[in-house]
C-alpha cells in the first residue's frame, strides 16, 4: 500500500474542500493517506479581520515528514499567479531534503483554487510543479480521461496540470461538484501512479 500525502494551505476552504476530496479519491484507490497542512503566515488578528477559516482541523506539517511518503499532493490558492507565500515558505525550508535527494522517485500533483476563471491556476500549478521537479520528483497532471475537464456546460476548475476549483471574488462560491470530482479522480490517479513506482 502507498502512502501519500496531501499538503495544503488554505485561507477560506476552498482549498482545504479539495484536499478532502484528493484524500478520498486517493483511499478509495487502495493508498494510505495523510492530510497535512502548512503554518500560517498572517498574525491571527489580520487573519481574524480578513475572514480566514481558522478552525482546520489538519496537523501543521514539518518538511522533516516529507521522505516518508510515496507520493506529495499540494494544494493552495493562488497570489498573483503563483503559489501563497505560505506554501512557498514551507518548501524553502526543504533544502536538506533537496541536498540528500531525499525526495527523488517520488510522486507529485498539485491543485489550486482561484477568484475568478482567468486567476492564474495554470501558472499556480506550475509553480507548485516547479518546486517538485527541482526535488527530482515524477510530477502528473489532471489527464483528460477526466472527462470533467471537458465540460462546456459550466463554469468550472480543471486543468491538465493539475485540479482546480473557483471560489469567487468574494470567497462565496462553494466548490463544485464537477470540482470535487476532478480532486477525487486526481488522488486516485497519484495513488495508482505511486503504487506502480514503488511496485
Amino acid at each position: 500500500m502507498s502512502r501519500i500525502l496531501v499538503l495544503y494551505y488554505s485561507s477560506y476552504g476552498h482549498v482545504e474542500t479539495m484536499a478532502g476530496a484528493v484524500a478520498d479519491g486517493a483511499r478509495a484507490a487502495g493508498a494510505e493517506v495523510d492530510i497535512r497542512r502548512v503554518p500560517e503566515l498572517v498574525p491571527d488578528e489580520v487573519a481574524r479581520a480578513s475572514h480566514f477559516k481558522l478552525d482546520q482541523p489538519a496537523p501543521i506539517a514539518t518538511p522533516d515528514e516529507l521522505p516518508g511518503y510515496d507520493a506529495i499532493v499540494v494544494g493552495t490558492g493562488t497570489r498573483y499567479g503563483r503559489m501563497s507565500s505560505q506554501m512557498a515558505n514551507f518548501w524553502d525550508r526543504t533544502g536538506g531534503l533537496w541536498a540528500k535527494g531525499a525526495l527523488i522517485g517520488k510522486v507529485g500533483a498539485a491543485f489550486t483554487s482561484t477568484a475568478s476563471q482567468h486567476g492564474g491556476q495554470e501558472t499556480t500549478l506550475f509553480s507548485i510543479l516547479t518546486n517538485l521537479l527541482h526535488h527530482g520528483m515524477v510530477i502528473t497532471g489532471l489527464p483528460y480521461s477526466f472527462q470533467g475537464q471537458l465540460t462546456l456546460d459550466e463554469v468550472a476548475g480543471g486543468s491538465p496540470y493539475g485540479a482546480t476549483t473557483l471560489a469567487g471574488g468574494d470567497g462565496s462560491r462553494a466548490v463544485s461538484e464537477i470540482e470535487l470530482a476532478g480532486a477525487r479522480f486526481l488522488g486516485g490517479h497519484v495513488a495508482t501512479l505511486a503504487a506502480k513506482v514503488t511496485a
